[in-house]
């Protein structure tokens, strides 16, 4: 199929798509991954995008049931250089244009995704809109004015879950190609799910933590009145999409949450969650920071660490007021980590369960054993 993108900037491009046809608005962010499309397709964190691979190859090892961060495809789109229609991995089960069908979503492919990568880093994230059905660049411009903003959207609301439920499931052991069970130390936290990854929660697990997780919009006087019955020993704030800032019934419940005492483990979103509910207000960086090869320090250890990382937003340099900065990204300087002084809790800006790699954050879900 040909396919048809307006960027709000004026650009007009055409391509090839594949899987069903379709069209839709998305925010383009590129992400410099060089492994893990299947994970990074189904991380809810990419809600409402459309992903810029910079890994020109896209497809070449299939799709599993394993590497799945959600049950289905989160991002709107994504745009490719070189679509592999074939797939070459034993542990394949499908292709990834088998994938799209089933989901019933479409991908971009054949188009340089150099000058787009570029295009972004200079002009920072844009809105798009894409079609398989449309080429008339005025119909497609008036649909992205009328389709609205990313960050006016509730993406949250779309991907957390709508009911509470218990997950025992470790982390991924190659040996015998299947999960591990979860060997219980006797400790329990509820998961707030924002658009939780469930690589995350593999993570916390592994570590030992029993989880049950909860809506995003669960009132925090449940989770405080657990925490005193000692029901759960503490609160893990997850990964999610969109604007931080828009969502402030759930600032307002976890400042419930902060007020209580209550041990907190914040990653990406949740880490922004926690720096607006101690008054310190998140802002967005130009093109935010997408990829698997991000140089991360450890301030207390001096360790650098290559993580991975997907978020347009960030917390200010004003939060050292309150709390310990911990880690720096060491592309730009901004902070990827802080623990809160005079409280049991602390997160991240990057993503320590890091699937599909690398690992070298990992240590970071012991810590929150230790909390706890």
């Amino acid at each position: 199929m040909d396919a048809y993108i307006y960027i709000e900037n004026g650009v007009f491009l055409k391509a090839k798509a594949f899987g069903v046809g379709g069209e839709c608005a998305a925010e383009l962010v590129f992400n410099t991954s060089l492994t893990g499309y299947e994970e990074i397709l189904t991380d809810p964190s990419y809600a409402g995008q459309c992903v810029v691979f910079t890994m020109p190859e896209i497809g070449i090892v299939g799709i599993n049931d394993d590497d799945m961060q959600s049950p289905k495809i989160q991002a709107n789109t994504i745009i490719v250089r070189s679509y592999n229609e074939f797939d070459s991995n034993f542990r394949s089960k499908k292709t990834l244009g088998e994938f799209f069908k089933e989901q019933g979503k479409f991908g971009i492919y054949d188009i340089d995704t150099r000058y787009l990568t570029k295009m972004l880093r200079d002009e920072g994230a844009l809105m798009a809109y894409i079609s398989t059905t449309t080429s008339d660049k005025e119909i497609l411009k008036q649909k992205l004015q009328q389709a609205g903003h990313i960050q006016d959207t509730n993406y949250v609301s779309k991907v957390s879950s709508k009911q509470s439920y218990t997950y025992n499931t470790a982390s991924w052991d190659n040996i015998s190609q299947s999960y591990k069970n979860l060997k219980s130390v006797g400790k329990k936290v509820a998961v707030l799910d924002f658009g939780v990854k469930s690589s995350i929660l593999n993570e916390i697990c592994e570590v030992g933590i029993e989880v049950e997780v909860y809506p995003h919009d669960t009132n925090a006087d449940i989770l405080i009145d657990k925490y005193k019955n000692k029901q759960i020993n503490g609160v893990f704030l997850s990964n999610g999409p969109g604007e931080p800032k828009k969502l402030t019934s759930q600032i307002a419940e976890i400042k419930k949450l902060i007020q209580a005492r209550v041990p907190i483990f914040g990653i990406c979103l949740g880490h922004q969650l926690l720096s607006n509910a101690f008054g310190y207000p998140t802002y967005k960086l130009k093109f935010g920071q997408h990829g698997a090869n991000h140089p991360v320090q450890n301030l207390e250890t001096k360790a650098i660490e290559i993580t991975t990382q997907n978020h347009n937003y960030n917390v200010p340099e004003e939060i050292a007021e309150v709390a310990t900065i911990t880690h720096r990204n060491l592309f730009d300087n901004t902070i990827e980590g802080v623990r809160y002084k005079d409280y049991p809790i602390f997160s991240v800006q990057h993503h320590p369960e890091a699937s599909g790699g690398p690992n070298e954050s990992r240590y970071i879900f012991r810590q929150f054993l230790d909390i706890l």
